[in-house]
């Protein structure tokens, strides 16, 4: 796996947007401020001639002026990292306009961003053996104060940190809106973890030992894993075997599939193989958090059909659609470590 360079205390920071750009409020006035804060970090900015677009469907601009961009800020030398701009839904489209030699051939290079991003974070391991982060989005750098998961995306994106614990609380309802775009995460929930194996919940009591395992890091939005699955994008069943001495933990959220979509997409991705070698599955909060649908629930759309590869399954994990996100490397071998209700990602670059 290819660890690309971190970014450097004077580096420059490029923004790209192949999904949505920050052409509406809040994202606009979110952006500008992501912005200055970053320049008071000592960076220097790239934008993408996309990042205030809005004349796409689904995406900033037409598909082919964002495989365009994407393309030409992965391969450009005037930035050190890629953040993009926004999620969206579709970010698919612009894939047939990447050049995809070119992109091989560029030296490895940062990239963050989550929900339609997967389009990409998902195809720079999973193609190019390339690591990638799954982590916010540039508007969510612009609000006041940070949250301790900006604080640690950008860490990681320095290089000055490699090991990220959940946080004790998460965001059910936001405050954000057009007239307080800065508003930081109005979170108030406590977070509460689920650990499965076979089927059953197995609880974490403070006399039981830690629970770990290993394995490298792959997965996303379902939404869009589900999309790819099956294309000439997917190249999983090459990744896999690639590391399969490694075993894999996947790590899955979803925004707008309900729990049957849900669950109809774990059984899509299992009938295709792709959790073959698997070690763990990280599942974060679905946007239909607390949502059941004829007796089934968000915990059951996933147990019951992953009971079968009796490994552990954590749930309700800060990764994805409601915030906080911690951020992951996508393609990374990584350690896992559960205790209570505290959980730990450490990752090792090989």
């Amino acid at each position: 796996m290819k660890y690309p360079k971190y970014l450097s205390e004077n580096g420059t920071i490029g923004f790209v947007a192949p999904s949505f750009g920050c052409n509406i409020e809040p994202y606009h006035t979110a952006f500008e401020n992501a912005k200055e804060k970053f320049c008071r970090l000592g960076h220097s900015l790239d934008l993408g001639p996309n990042c205030y677009a809005g004349e796409g469907i689904g995406i900033s601009n037409t598909p082919r002026k964002c495989g365009q961009e994407l393309t030409d800020y992965y391969c450009s030398e005037k930035n050190d990292i890629l953040i993009s701009c926004g999620g969206g839904e579709l970010m698919c489209e612009i894939l047939d306009h990447l050049d995809l030699e070119r992109i091989s051939n560029a030296a490895p290079k940062w990239y963050m961003g989550y929900s339609d991003n997967t389009n990409f974070t998902f195809l720079l391991p999973t193609i190019w053996d390339t690591a990638s982060v799954y982590g916010p989005c540039a508007a969510a750098f612009g609000m006041e104060p940070w949250h301790d998961s900006l604080q640690d995306a950008y860490d990681l994106l320095r290089g000055k940190k490699f090991a990220f614990a959940g946080y004790p609380l998460w965001e059910k309802e936001s405050l954000k809106n057009e007239d307080d775009p800065l508003q930081p995460y109005h979170v108030t929930e406590p977070v509460q973890i689920r650990c499965f194996t076979e089927g059953s919940e197995t609880p974490l009591s403070p006399s039981e030992a830690s629970l770990e395992f290993s394995g490298r890091l792959i997965g996303g939005c379902m939404d869009i894993l589900v999309n790819l699955l099956g294309t000439s994008y997917d190249r999983v069943p090459a990744f896999l075997e690639r590391y399969r001495e490694d075993g894999f933990i996947w790590f899955l959220e979803s925004c707008d599939l309900n729990v049957f979509a849900i669950r109809r997409a774990i059984w899509q991705m299992q009938h295709a193989g792709w959790f073959k070698y698997v070690k763990g599955f990280l599942i974060g909060r679905p946007y239909c958090f607390g949502q059941e649908m004829i007796g089934l629930d968000q915990y059951r759309a996933v147990n019951d059909l992953l009971a079968r590869y009796k490994v552990p399954i954590i749930m309700d994990m800060d990764l994805g659609h409601l915030p906080p996100m911690m951020p992951v490397i996508c393609g990374a071998f990584a350690t896992v470590k559960v205790s209570q209700n505290q959980y730990e990602i450490s990752y090792v670059q090989k």
